[in-house]
C-alpha cells in the first residue's frame, strides 16, 4: 500500500511542476504569441503587444488599470493559526517574498503526537484563481519545522496577479510511514493588509471557446516558444455549483493527432490560467512548424466522483 500511494505523490509531484513550468512559459515572456478566432474569421481577440490589441483595446477597470501602473504594494498578514487539530498545529507567522521562488507564507508545523506526519496542500487559491502548488512537509513525531507555502511567480503572473490579497487553501494531513490518512481541513483562508482592494477581474481577454453550464472556456492565445514545445492559453471561469476538472480528448493540431498534456481543476466560484502543453518532439514527428488549426473536445469532470459532466462538441479554432 505505502509502495502504491509513494508512486501516487510522485506522480502528482511531477504534474505539479509540470504545471509551473508550463505557466511559466505561457505568461507574458516576451515570446511571440499568436492571436486564438474561429476558423475561417479574422483574429477577433489579439494577443498581448499585437497590433490588434492596440487598434482595438480591451476596457479595463480602471482600478486595475491604476494598480498596474504602480509599484507592488508591500503585503503582510497577520499571525493566524490555520490548523488546530489532532495534536497538529500549524501558524501562519508572515508573509515573505522570495527572489526566486516569489512571495509565500511563513509556516510553523507543530506536531505534538507520538507519528510523524506530513502536510500537504490539496489545493491553493490565490485572489480567486486556482494556483499550482509544491507544498509538502514531513515533521518527526514531538518536532516543529518551519516552512514556506510558496505562491508561484510565473502563476501569478499569468492570472495577472500584481498584489496578493487573499490565500485560500486545503490541507491535507496524513501518516508519514504509512501513509495512512489522518484529516483533510476545511477551507482555510489568509487575508492580506491588501484585502480591502484587491483586485478580481477576470483576466479573460480572448476567443470564447465554451460557455455552458456555469464553465467559460476562454483561448487567450498560442505560444509557439513555450517550455516544452508549443502552449495553449486558457482561461477558464467555474460558477456550475460543482468543483470541476477540465481535460481534452479528440486533439489534433492542423489535421494531425497529438498528445495534449492538460488537466485543471476548478473549484466553484473560482478561476483558472492553465496552458495545454503540446511537446516538440510530437510536433516534430509530424512536420507541424507552426500551429494554424486546433481542433478538440474539452471534458468537464466531476472533481468529486470523477463522473463526466459534459463533454462538448468538436471545438475548431485557429492561430494567427
Amino acid at each position: 500500500m505505502k509502495k502504491r500511494w509513494s508512486k501516487v505523490l510522485c506522480l502528482v509531484l511531477v504534474f505539479a511542476l509540470f504545471a509551473l513550468f508550463a505557466l511559466g512559459s505561457g505568461s507574458d515572456n516576451g515570446s511571440e504569441t499568436k492571436a486564438i478566432s474561429d476558423k475561417g474569421k479574422e483574429t477577433q481577440e489579439a494577443a498581448p503587444g499585437t497590433d490588434a490589441q492596440k487598434e482595438e483595446p480591451k476596457k479595463e477597470d480602471p482600478k486595475k488599470e491604476e494598480t498596474k501602473k504602480a509599484e507592488p504594494e508591500k503585503v503582510s498578514i497577520e499571525e493566524t493559526v490555520l490548523i488546530d487539530r489532532d495534536g497538529i498545529k500549524v501558524t501562519a507567522k508572515e508573509y515573505v517574498t522570495d527572489t526566486i521562488w516569489g512571495d509565500g507564507i511563513k509556516l510553523l508545523i507543530e506536531n505534538n503526537t507520538d507519528r510523524n506526519v506530513t502536510v500537504g496542500c490539496r489545493a491553493l487559491i490565490v485572489n480567486n484563481y486556482m494556483i499550482p502548488d509544491l507544498f509538502v512537509s514531513t515533521v518527526a513525531a514531538g518536532k516543529k519545522s518551519n516552512e514556506t507555502l510558496d505562491l508561484s511567480s510565473s502563476a501569478l503572473k499569468a492570472a495577472g496577479i500584481d498584489t496578493v490579497g487573499q490565500i485560500e487553501a486545503y490541507f491535507h494531513v496524513y501518516d508519514a510511514d504509512s501513509w495512512e490518512d489522518l484529516f483533510d481541513t476545511d477551507l482555510v483562508t489568509i487575508k492580506t493588509s491588501a484585502y480591502d482592494h484587491m483586485d478580481v477581474t477576470p483576466n479573460d481577454a480572448g476567443k470564447e471557446l465554451y460557455a455552458g453550464d456555469g464553465i467559460r472556456i476562454v483561448g487567450k492565445y498560442v505560444d509557439e516558444d513555450s517550455f516544452w514545445g508549443a502552449g495553449i492559453l486558457l482561461y477558464i471561469e467555474n460558477n456550475s455549483g460543482k468543483n470541476v476538472t477540465i481535460q481534452c480528448d479528440d486533439f489534433s493540431v492542423n489535421g494531425f493527432m497529438i498528445t495534449p498534456y492538460f488537466s485543471c481543476t476548478v473549484y466553484d466560484g473560482k478561476m483558472a490560467i492553465d496552458d495545454i502543453t503540446l511537446m516538440s518532439s510530437e510536433l516534430e514527428e509530424n512536420n507541424i512548424e507552426s500551429v494554424d488549426e486546433v481542433a478538440l473536445k474539452f471534458e468537464i469532470i466531476d472533481e468529486k466522483t470523477y463522473q463526466t459532466i459534459t463533454q462538448t462538441d468538436e471545438i475548431v479554432f485557429t492561430a494567427k
